[in-house]
């Protein structure tokens, strides 16, 4: 079985260690607050966080969701990727197909997407990109897992044929040599049976012969 609630508990705790960082660097004071009468800026950390908390929060509900609602999640991820192609919604769709337990996991078809990323990973915030290298990782060290439990598997069938094929020989071997002992029980008693035919072959033989005029047996 692969260790899928531990790669599941590390993935949604990192991802908070994200939102508490992006949170906590939104309260920092901006020293260079522009005067009332311009319009303010978009401040990055908090956007950050913001993308974070929902990617957090749709990871949580699908861990923890019944199956309708994680293949709703499912479905609006793929939707949103399919409609409207971009990084972050890439980025989600891979999300939801890295994490698993639930029908809709992929982790190869999550790796091409995460892979896709990472190398135009200037596309992305510096978080998502985080995120991005995260998520990879994790479905790297799933998928190097379920090849090693495949091949353990495929090392275990081919052992157990081998055990098989050599019990089946032996068995063949203590037939064949149960067979031989019969034969030759077989031919001995053939050999029997013609030595008994021969003495009384040679017995009636005997008696058939004609008797001699003027001989009086002994």
């Amino acid at each position: 079985m692969l260790p899928s609630f531990g790669c599941r508990s590390r993935l949604l705790a990192l991802f908070a260690s994200f939102v508490v960082v992006g949170g906590c660097a939104s309260l920092v004071p901006n020293r260079d607050t522009p005067p009332a009468d311009h319009p303010p800026t978009i401040d990055r950390a908090v956007t950050e966080a913001t993308l974070l908390t929902g990617y957090l929060e749709m990871l949580q509900r699908l861990v923890q969701g019944a199956p309708a609602e994680q293949a709703e999640i499912l479905s609006g991820a793929r939707h949103e990727f399919e409609t409207a192609p971009t990084p972050s919604h890439e980025l989600r769709y891979a999300m939801v197909l890295a994490t698993p337990d639930h029908s809709g996991t992929d982790c190869a078809k999550a790796q091409k997407l995460l892979r896709e990323l990472i190398a135009t990973q200037e596309t992305l915030l510096p978080a998502e990109r985080a995120m991005a290298f995260l998520a990879l990782k994790n479905v790297d060290q799933t998928l190097s897992q379920r090849a090693e439990i495949q091949h353990l598997q495929a090392s275990t069938d081919r052992s157990t044929d081998r055990d098989r094929a050599a019990a089946a020989n032996r068995r063949l071997q203590s037939e064949m040599e149960s067979a031989m002992d019969e034969n030759v029980r077989l031919h001995k008693e053939l050999d029997d049976a013609h030595a008994k035919l021969d003495a009384i072959a040679n017995i009636e033989r005997a008696l058939s012969k004609p008797k001699t005029p003027g001989v009086t047996p002994q």
